[in-house]
């Protein structure tokens, strides 16, 4: 009974290991599972050449407003975000002092108009006085010192007009003055636009000497202005006027556009890129300042272009335009270098290295050695 029991465990043992055997066999003729990968082949299509671009947005037209009245604030009009026109008051300040000055002023205009009027009929009455001794003198009635004395009266009553008319002058320009004074007592819009901040309140003491505050700020979001570097290796492709198309996180699938309205003349020493400003006309008011953007400078178009995805390229060097991709041979994936050109997109030009309807990896190379055999699961076609 023993014995029986002994050599079933021995036939067991030796399926077993039989069966090890076998499995190691097979992994071994199999070898290691094949890579899943997608494909694409080399494509001729128009190619729209562009630089790619990353900047900020900010209101073309802004204004900070600052009082040049010194006073205590009396009274505020408007809040944060409200839209105001061109000459819409703001706030208004304490002006009770200035109002008296004006008046003043006013009073010392009165007082030399009538200071002139007295003048001139004073000048009036010495002509009549200067021609009457004239033609007395004449008749041989007065003497010549008595003609003297009247023409120098009427020269005497000619410069008091003067002196009056230049007192007259100085104080209508006191009363402007005031009154100048006086209309900055109000803070007025001086821009159409949207109140985006309104720091001040009723009692607070603006305008004092060496005073950098800021009581509201207006922003014209109507057209903005895009701030961008650029390479100072792609300036020769730059033009004003050129195209721009970008995008923002705030609006994920919509596209904007602008065009370029200046160029910086100098380079920056600290990173050789040149500053380039695009003006993006924004009606319906949608695009805020200060958000962030990622675009493309549109700088031309050329037709039946070689290219590849983007997601093809496993190494890409911008300078010298060189990348790597695998190639597809019997199933094998074959590491290469090519020559890079414009960029379009999710798509590079292929400058050297590939030829039309050759096969790429485009999903799965980076999992993927030089050589290794791959299972390719989706094959994208070429023109």
């Amino acid at each position: 009974m023993v014995g029986a029991v002994l050599l079933i465990l021995g036939i067991g043992c030796f399926g077993c290991s039989k069966g090890k055997d076998e499995t190691k066999a097979m992994e071994k003729t199999q070898g290691p599972p094949l890579m899943a990968v997608e494909t694409v082949q080399v494509q001729a299509q128009d190619l729209i050449e562009g630089i790619e671009v990353v900047g900020s947005l900010s209101p073309k037209f802004a204004a900070s407003i600052r009082s040049e009245y010194t006073g205590i604030v009396t009274e505020v009009y408007v809040t944060e975000w409200v839209r105001v026109k061109k000459g819409t008051p703001l706030a208004k300040l304490d002006s009770r002092e200035i109002e008296a000055i004006v008046q003043k002023a006013q009073a010392a205009v009165e007082m030399a108009k009538a200071n002139l009027l007295q003048a001139e009929v004073a000048g009036n009455r010495s002509e009549r006085e200067f021609a009457r001794a004239k033609s007395l003198k004449e008749a041989g009635l007065i003497t010549q010192q008595n003609l003297d004395d009247a023409q120098t009266e009427k020269s005497a009553a000619t410069a008091r007009i003067s002196a009056a008319r230049a007192q007259l002058l100085a104080a209508e320009k006191d009363l402007s003055h005031a009154q100048t004074r006086l209309a900055k007592a109000v803070v007025s819009s001086p821009m159409s636009g949207v109140v985006s901040a309104r720091n001040v309140n009723v009692g607070d003491l603006v305008g004092e000497p060496g005073s950098q505050r800021i009581m509201f700020q207006i922003v014209d979001n109507h057209l903005l202005d895009l701030t961008i570097t650029v390479p100072s290796i792609e300036m020769g492709r730059l033009r004003l006027g050129q195209p721009l198309t970008f995008s923002t996180d705030a609006f994920p699938g919509k596209t904007f556009s602008g065009r370029i309205k200046f160029i910086n003349p100098a380079v920056s020493e600290a990173d050789r890129s040149i500053k380039i400003i695009a003006e993006v006309p924004n009606n319906p008011e949608i695009l805020k300042g200060g958000l962030y953007v990622k675009g493309r400078i549109i700088t031309g178009q050329r037709k039946n272009v070689l290219q590849i995805p983007r997601s093809a390229l496993l190494s890409l060097d911008v300078e010298t335009r060189k990348g790597e991709v695998f190639t597809i041979q019997k199933d094998q994936a074959l590491r290469k270098s090519i020559q890079t050109g414009g960029l379009s997109m999710d798509w590079v030009e292929v400058a050297a290295g590939l030829e039309k309807g050759e096969e790429v990896i485009s999903r799965g190379g980076f999992n993927v050695k030089n050589g290794d055999r791959v299972r390719i699961t989706k094959r994208n076609g070429g023109n």
